[in-house]
């Protein structure tokens, strides 16, 4: 999955779930921007590239999601 679809997938939950979610490209250095859902948040990478396993996942721990959650 790339960092664009992995945004898409937390903004179409957090409107299931009616919570809040921005993605904010200032609070990041390059590439990088900070990914805020219902009061967590995440760094996610270049929204082109691929995410790695290890990494998809501890970007979910950080949200408190799991990838259950992504697939509703």
């Amino acid at each position: 999955m790339k960092g664009s679809e992995f945004v898409r997938r937390i903004r179409k939950l957090a409107r299931k779930r009616g919570v809040t979610v921005d993605f904010i490209t200032a609070r990041g250095k390059g590439s990088h921007g900070t990914l805020y859902f219902d009061g967590q948040f995440t760094v996610v990478r270049n929204l082109k590239d691929e995410l790695k396993t290890g990494t998809f996942h501890a970007m979910l721990q950080q949200l408190g999601l799991t990838p259950e959650d992504l697939n509703q």
